[in-house]
């Protein structure tokens, strides 16, 4: 475009001295539209997306961050969370935080589209979320949290899918591997699967326990000592 590399960087920093783009990612800009200069970049939702695509990278929307576009979380998580293969580097862009947590098999887990500004965002259905929530309650604000947004969430869960799910899902660091098994926690039902008894530590044992029928209804706990 006759512009040297060295005038566009100088273009680029004026721009972003004046708010008009970010750069929440090394290499990567974005524009930032007037309703959003007080942020100090675009919302999350709007730049994930791209971002992950630009990378190669598998994502979706998880954990407090899918409770919520599922209506089962009514607070606004501090931070963006994003569910990746791997460990990432937090992004801070302005006031806008992203957060992400590692599952391996991502790129497996069935992920809902919802449509933004600027295109859509890939967001965990609400069975893997349920999952992620219990497996990882240290991003969630703790066990009872966890409890709490699952109860909001216990009815758009779907046993059938709850099953298809189990074997790729881990929880507090320990695979599941008794899809039929039950899963309690604290006499809200999700479905049929393993008890789990989790330790203040943190660490989980396991129970198995007689197959439930799977049905909302269903009782399930965790035991917390």
């Amino acid at each position: 475009m006759g512009v040297s590399m060295a005038a566009a960087r100088a273009a680029l920093r004026r721009l972003k001295a004046k708010g008009a783009i970010a750069a929440p990612y090394r290499g990567f800009h974005i524009i930032v539209p007037p309703e959003y200069q007080r942020l100090g970049c675009l919302p999350a939702e709007q730049f994930i997306p791209q971002l992950m695509d630009r990378l190669g990278t598998p994502y979706y929307a998880g954990l407090l961050t899918a409770a919520r576009y599922h209506g089962a979380a009514h607070q606004q998580p501090q931070v963006f969370q994003v569910v990746t293969p791997k460990n990432r580097v937090p992004i801070r862009c302005g006031q806008v935080g992203v957060a992400f947590i590692a599952r391996r098999n991502a790129a497996e887990m069935p992920a809902a589209r919802f449509n933004t500004p600027r295109g859509y965002v890939k967001v965990s259905s609400p069975e893997v979320t349920a999952f992620d929530l219990v497996g990882n309650p240290d991003h969630c604000g703790g066990l009872d949290n966890v409890a709490t947004v699952l109860a909001e969430l216990r009815e758009r869960l779907d046993p059938k899918e709850l099953r298809s799910i189990a074997l790729l899902s881990p929880l507090g660091g320990a695979q599941l591997d008794q899809p039929l098994a039950t899963l309690f926690l604290r006499g809200t039902a999700i479905a049929a699967y393993t008890e789990v008894s989790i330790s203040r530590s943190g660490n989980p044992s396991w129970t198995l326990a007689n197959a439930g029928s799977g049905r909302q209804g269903d009782s399930f706990r965790i035991a917390v000592h």
